[in-house]
């Protein structure tokens, strides 16, 4: 298994969750990062992928922002499908 960097979320009802980082992307003038929930053991699973808003504050430290805009999450969405598209086309290259 491939090694991911994570990062810990705490979601609207408090819960925490670890979540290894696919990639951050641009999309329209916006950065974006797609995280992906790991199990009990560390490890991913298929399932939900978590976008947000990607920034770094004044003091350079990132910060993740919830996308609140229906439009802008369909651009961030088709960035980030296109991104797997070529992953996936990639894998196909290495075997």
């Amino acid at each position: 298994m491939d090694e991911f960097m994570t990062v810990e979320l705490t979601l609207d009802n408090d819960e925490v969750v670890e979540c290894a980082i696919l990639t951050l992307f641009e999309a329209g003038e916006n950065q974006y990062i797609a995280l992906l929930p790991l199990n009990e053991e560390g490890e991913t699973e298929e399932g939900d992928v978590y976008l947000y808003r990607y920034i770094e504050n004044a003091d350079g430290e990132p910060e993740l922002q919830n996308i609140e805009d229906d439009d802008e999450y369909e651009i961030a969405a088709d960035a980030f499908d296109e991104w797997m598209d070529t992953q996936e086309f990639e894998e196909l290259d290495e075997e």
